[in-house]
């Protein structure tokens, strides 16, 4: 047992739900992020605009999903070189597999079934590199043999896994939109503030509809609220890193005083039901539900919401966008996480629950 761990230690093959959980999962969503997502936006900006150069730049990126997803998997694994490359084949496999399901219907577990099975493949090519003396056949036969094989094997279960939970839960929050309203505002706005990614997990099970506002709506609080709440202690800069950027910096404060985190949590059990009941605001994006985890980190998670309307619009399932959608869409992505954080987090100030300087960030 000990010669096992040597070797794994000498591989620097790391079994345990950091490394798997929170580094592969969220380097997964920054290579979702630069394709399938980028993909989306240049195809909408391109159609809006008339330009078809940009709708092809946006379909290239999309279409190149599966294998960044793998590459930044592999990276955040510190896979070497041949490795890394040979991920490519392996995401582009789980992702296309992994989109499809048991039946042979579409699924939404692509960016699951690339996450499981290129961590899988990874840790493989790590064991066998260097290895032999062809390492530079060995490495990616093994690396592609595994991903492509696992693939096969499991993709389409996953696929059909994924669309289940992810079907389950948009249909829960179109039967109970108040309560789901409030579970899934607040369930992923947590995870968004948490050091793992909840634009992979709403991609992962393709929350989108009323669940995908729900989702939209509780990023939001978290991340306009926090940007507005510590705005004494953090300025502009704050303001933006936060509001734009993410939450996250904001966990070592949260660690020292987790009452910091009520204001966002409380603003977002209120806009998460006000989205789904009063403004039936829906994410349609078509990435398949990777911007409802977005926020507003670049502005990502409004442009996904209009981008839907647009697809809506064109497939006739909405006649127009309204006065109403932007008000919706002002109201519950940054007017209302602005406001009621600012006024929850005042109400906790006075009542010592947040002090000077647990805010601030380094």
């Amino acid at each position: 047992m000990q010669a096992v761990r040597t070797f794994l230690k000498r591989k620097g093959i790391e079994i345990s739900l950091h490394r798997y959980g929170i580094d592969a999962l969220g380097a997964m969503a920054q290579g979702l992020f630069c394709s399938l997502l980028i993909g989306t936006i240049l195809d909408t900006l391109g159609t809006q605009l008339g330009l078809d150069f940009l709708v092809r730049v946006g379909g290239y990126a999309s279409a190149m999903s599966g294998p960044a997803m793998a590459i930044a998997i592999g990276y955040a694994l510190k896979a070497p070189p041949l490795v890394l490359f040979s991920l490519a084949t392996a995401g582009y496999a789980a992702n296309a597999l992994g989109s499809t399901t048991l039946s042979g219907g579409q699924g939404a577990g692509g960016p699951l079934a690339v996450l499981f099975i290129a961590v899988i493949a990874a840790e493989f090519g790590k064991a066998v590199s260097k290895e032999t003396k062809i390492d530079i056949l060995v490495t990616p036969l093994v690396t592609i043999l595994v991903g492509v094989g696992l693939s096969a094997w499991w993709a389409p279960a996953i696929g059909s896994a994924a669309t289940a939970v992810g079907s389950f839960v948009m249909l829960a929050t179109d039967l109970q939109p108040f309560l789901m309203g409030i579970i899934v505002s607040v369930v992923i706005g947590i995870a968004l503030t948490l050091p793992i990614s909840s634009a992979a997990i709403c991609a992962a099970f393709g929350l989108t509809g009323l669940a995908g506002g729900a989702a939209v709506a509780g990023c939001c609080a978290n991340m306009v609220g926090f940007a507005v709440l510590s705005f004494r202690e953090n300025r502009w800069g704050g303001l933006v890193s936060q509001g734009l950027g993410t939450s996250m910096l904001q966990m070592g404060n949260i660690v020292k005083n987790p009452r910091i985190w009520l204001p966002a949590i409380l603003t977002s059990a209120i806009t998460g039901p006000l989205a789904t009941c009063v403004f039936h605001f829906e994410m349609n994006d078509p990435s398949g539900g990777v911007a409802s985890g977005m926020g507003t980190c670049g502005l990502v998670g409004p442009i996904g919401v209009y981008a839907g309307w647009v697809a809506d619009v064109a497939s006739g399932v909405k006649d127009a966008i309204t006065a109403m959608d932007w008000t919706a869409m002002a109201l519950i992505c940054f007017i209302l996480p602005g406001v009621l954080t600012w006024a929850f987090g005042l109400l906790l100030r006075r009542m010592g629950w947040i002090r000077p300087g647990d805010l601030t960030l380094d």
